[in-house]
């Protein structure tokens, strides 16, 4: 389930009520150049970022507009 929450710069910003942590999920956008495409959820930090994992790259902030459409 999404629910809009506004629009930024023309983007809308969603939450997404089926993240949980310890849940792969995959990426839009690479956090680094030879980062995998994948990335594991740590913790929700608000309600548009989770503090996120990935191999070959390590711990980043991953806004959820980044997270593939599952």
């Amino acid at each position: 389930m999404k629910l809009d929450l506004y629009k930024y710069n023309d983007v809308v910003l969603t939450q997404r009520q089926n993240l949980k942590p310890y849940t792969w999920v995959g990426l839009k956008e690479f956090p680094g150049t030879y980062s995998y495409d994948e990335a594991l959820l740590l913790c929700q930090i608000s309600n548009h970022e989770w503090l996120a994992w990935a191999p070959d790259h390590g711990e980043f902030v991953l806004c959820i507009w980044q997270i593939e459409d599952m």
